[in-house]
């Protein structure tokens, strides 16, 4: 190529021009052409074409560019030639350099090649054995110090110093960094790391240890290696994790290990169950016993975590100063602080939510009373232990045991209401032997009213003053913070409270019961006219039962108790209801939530207590033409309340289940019956006068302990539902005294012969001609009658003494009405007689003012009025009977006015609506 381009020059160069027109040429080039390499020629000169192209001057100006170029093409073909020698010889220059240093790289080669071979020979051979001895030696004592260094983070592990070894490894990995640019140094130094890691591991099993048993050294050891590897946070943050799990997995042993022991088999299906239906599975026998040991390992895990928040405590008040105290020291203890914080409500409600499953994983509405109270406080004692934990009032807790205890509690009412049914249907009415000082508080029922501090007292009611124990009192977490359980203390205390009540159960011991009977058997201290009596009366109509010893023994002493005027007078059935009021008193005690319902069932035990009472021994279609008012509105309104809220009167009508589909009779229990070994139509037992006693009186006793109990209920009772309560002891418990008219009214309407004392005053001359000293013997029989026969208890006795001195002050009224002559002296006579009567009548009886006796008196004294004033005595006193007044009229003013007059007042009698009083 290069020579052809020479062969063309010359062409170029061989045509002849002239020089000088040549410079010309080359001198016309415009200066844009020199301008730059970049530069389109053809772009210019297409731009410089005029708008009219004229062939002409394009071919013109063609030619002239033509010459243009060729002129400069033989200006660069004569430079060309002009230095073709210079570059000829350049290029032969070149070319023997390259031939040169092929020469010497082959001669390099050869070299290369035999010292290559002289090292190999001598070099490597002789100097290599020194330096391999040399490293021998180094990588001897390299493992020995490993070695060594291996067997001390071994022992120091299996003796739990986790401090020491993680001291090891960082100072070995100190001096290790120093020559991490060793490859060897670099692989020791990530063995260190794996060891480490390994540590760590270890160490995290160690502390997962202790939330279950806490130790304090072992603890320290734990703390103080996670400050060395600087993770105090991380350490925290696993801590609450290995404590969540410890709760999760000691519930699950617990329930586990009891399932399969109550199983009986090796199946293995329950280790894959959830923890839920695990609790499905405990038996009614296993469940308080699995309950007990549940709280018990919960204790554990939630002791070790207070013990835990203990240590930190102490650990910051023995810290250095803050002013010495690094800013990440700081940081890490007001993380520790507020985690551990955070993490109490977190662990309760991890604790709330397993127990909560137990709880209602069982049906516990067939379950023992004692043993549905003994959950109750175990499940009271965990919320105690919430409450000092963290000042929760376990919510979840008391939700799900009110659950359960509004279930139990519902069938545990309808079974006592018809147990209290069958005890008063069987009940005889005699006289329960209690001691002369008994009090309720004597009834293991009632014994957590006197505790100081019992175990079932809410926690929503120690909040009220302070979210700990009483100031002086010890918590559960002080108490048992080294040692023991607080529910193992729990169940010792049932224990010893159990055998404190059969020894002494309220009643007199067997001793001093035989004394009381020997002491009434001696009659030593029974007026004799008692005594007297007390034959008479047996050698009048058949006992009610065999007159064997023991029974007349037994009533006896039932006589005689009567008498005893600081005995209680209570029944079996009496003493059951109280029981039964305890009882639910202390399911109250423990659980708020139910009070009201409880109490409302209180309320029926006594509503239909009275309601028996009244039914058996109130009950007489007499009443209301008795004309005593003897059952007061209030009392009829509350035994109408009582019959269509809690007697189920179709059962009584049709002999109906008791149990009916109906939704309303489901709360309703039949009405009871007396007894058939209850005669009360005997008038040798005084129309029942013992039963109807010990009855009334028992009901009226009843009412008092409730009335003790009223502000210890209201304490108990929601503020919305106190009304209820304020209502029941008003309208209810007060009108128990009111029951013993209408019953004590039948005894002494039956009980004194009024028809005799009528013959006998019928008997008696009245229109006599002087006054008499001496009184009518008919007097001294009624007063007999009724001294021999009125020996009840001082609560009482004023009842039935106005009823028999009413009842007898009418007979009185009615026999001087059946007078058909009378005197001014035979009216003395009267006077006189009914002055006997009261003179006795206040030795017998310290009741004042005498019932009625202005009702005799006025009568005698208005034999006395003249016609005007008898006919206003006739509309002023319309509580005499018509037969009375008219008697009055033809008896007293027969002789004194004529048959006009008379006829006038007996027509003011007749026109007269007389309402009986």
């Amino acid at each position: 190529i290069f020579y052809r381009l020479i062969e063309e020059l010359r062409e170029l160069r061989e045509q002849p021009i002239d020089p000088q027109a040549e410079q010309e040429i080359i001198d016309s080039i415009e200066e844009v052409y020199y301008s730059n390499d970049s530069f389109d020629m053809v772009q210019h000169e297409l731009e410089k074409l005029p708008p009219e192209l004229n062939l002409q001057e394009l071919e013109e100006h063609r030619d002239k560019l033509k010459r243009q170029q060729a002129a400069v093409s033989k200006k660069v073909a004569d430079l060309i030639l002009e230095k073709q020698p210079a570059y000829v010889k350049e290029l032969e220059r070149v070319t023997a350099l390259q031939t040169n240093l092929q020469l010497a790289a082959v001669i390099c080669t050869n070299a290369r090649r035999q010292l290559s071979v002289s090292k190999e020979g001598f070099t490597e051979a002789s100097l290599g054995l020194l330096s391999n001895q040399r490293r021998r030696q180094l990588l001897t004592g390299l493992l020995k110090s490993l070695r060594t260094i291996k067997t001390l983070v071994k022992n120091l592990l299996s003796e739990e110093d986790y401090p020491g070894a993680i001291q090891l490894c960082l100072e070995c990995q100190k001096a290790a960094s120093t020559f991490k640019h060793y490859s060897c140094i670099s692989e020791l130094n990530s063995k260190l790391q794996d060891t480490l890691e390994q540590i760590e591991e270890q160490l995290d099993v160690a502390l997962s240890k202790t939330c279950k048993h806490f130790d304090v050294s072992h603890y320290t050891k734990v703390q103080l290696a996670y400050t060395l590897l600087g993770k105090t946070q991380t350490a925290m943050d696993q801590l609450h994790m290995h404590f969540t799990q410890a709760i999760h997995n000691t519930v699950f042993q617990v329930v586990l290990g009891y399932v399969e022991l109550c199983a009986g088999n090796a199946d293995t299906k329950f280790q894959k169950m959830q923890y839920k239906d695990l609790c499905t599975h405990i038996t009614v026998d296993s469940y308080i016993p699995c309950l007990s040991d549940l709280c018990k390992a919960l204790w554990e895990v939630m002791l070790s975590y207070h013990r835990t928040m203990q240590w930190h405590e102490e650990h910051d008040q023995h810290e250095t100063t803050p002013t010495t105290e690094s800013d990440e020291s700081v940081v890490d203890r007001s993380y520790v602080k507020k985690k551990l914080e955070h993490g109490l409500t977190r662990i309760w409600q991890d604790v709330q939510l397993k127990v909560k499953a137990y709880i209602l994983g069982t049906d516990m509405s067939n379950f023992k009373y004692d043993d549905f109270i003994v959950v109750l406080d175990v499940i009271s004692r965990l919320m105690q232990v919430g409450e000092e934990f963290c000042g929760s009032k376990s919510e979840v807790l008391q939700e799900s045991i009110k659950r359960q205890s509004v279930n139990y509690f519902k069938n545990y009412h309808r079974a006592r209401l018809e147990e209290l049914r069958m005890f008063l249907e069987n009940e005889t009415w005699e006289l329960c032997p209690v001691k002369s000082n008994f009090n309720i508080a004597q009834l293991h029922e009632f014994k957590f009213m006197g505790q100081c501090r019992s175990p079932s007292i809410s926690p929503s009611r120690q909040a009220g003053s302070s979210t700990g124990p009483a100031q002086g009192e010890l918590s559960l977490f002080q108490q048992y913070l080294q040692e023991g359980n607080p529910f193992e203390m729990h169940a010792e205390q049932k224990e010893e409270e159990t055998e404190d009540v059969l020894a002494s159960n309220g009643y007199e011991s067997d001793e001093l019961e035989k004394s009381v009977y020997q002491d009434y058997d001696s009659d030593s201290d029974v007026p004799e006219e008692l005594k007297q009596d007390y034959v008479d009366e047996q050698t009048g109509d058949a006992p009610l039962k065999s007159a064997s010893r023991e029974t007349i023994r037994s009533k006896k002493k039932s006589d005689y108790n009567l008498n005893k005027t600081n005995a209680p007078i209570l029944t079996n059935t009496t003493l059951n209801v109280i029981r039964l009021v305890g009882k639910y008193m202390q399911m109250m005690n423990i659980l708020k939530p139910i009070a009201f319902d409880v109490i409302h069932c209180v309320s029926q035990l006594f509503d239909y207590y009275l309601y028996a009472v009244y039914t058996f021994f109130g009950r007489n279609d007499m009443y209301e033409s008795s004309g005593l008012g003897l059952i007061s509105s209030r009392l009829r309104t509350t035994l109408n309340r009582i019959q269509e809220s809690l007697i189920d009167m179709e059962a009584v009508g049709e002999n109906a289940p008791v149990h009916s589909a109906a939704e309303d009779r489901k709360e309703k229990v039949p009405s009871p019956h007396l007894s058939q070994l209850v005669v009360l139509t005997n008038s040798g037992t005084l129309y029942g006068l013992a039963q109807r006693v010990v009855a009334t009186e028992s009901l009226v006793f009843l009412a008092e302990q409730f009335e003790s109990l009223q502000s210890h209920l209201d304490t108990m009772m929601p503020a919305a539902k106190k009304p209820f309560l304020q209502q029941f002891y008003s309208q209810t418990v007060s009108t128990a005294s009111e029951l013993r008219k209408p019953i004590y009214w039948i005894v002494a309407a039956k009980a004194i012969d009024y028809e005799q004392m009528l013959l006998l005053m019928a008997g008696v001359k009245w229109d006599i001609r002087e006054i008499m000293s001496q009184h009518n013997v008919y007097v001294d029989v009624l007063l007999q009658d009724v001294s021999r026969h009125v020996r009840i208890p001082a609560a009482g006795v004023h009842v039935l003494w106005e009823h028999c001195i009413r009842l007898a002050n009418r007979t009185l009224v009615e026999g001087y009405a059946n007078v058909k002559k009378c005197s001014n002296e035979g009216r003395a006579l009267m006077q006189l007689d009914f002055q006997q009567f009261l003179m006795k009548l206040e030795k017998l009886t310290d009741l004042r003012p005498i019932p009625d006796k202005e009702f005799v008196e006025t009568y005698i004294k208005a034999y006395y009025l003249t016609e005007n004033d008898m006919e206003q005595f006739i509309k002023n006193h319309r509580e005499y009977s018509m037969k009375q007044l008219a008697n009055l009229v033809n008896v007293c003013l027969g002789s004194h006015i004529n048959k006009k007059a008379r006829q006038k007042l007996l027509a003011a009698i007749d026109d007269i609506d007389r309402p009986k009083r």
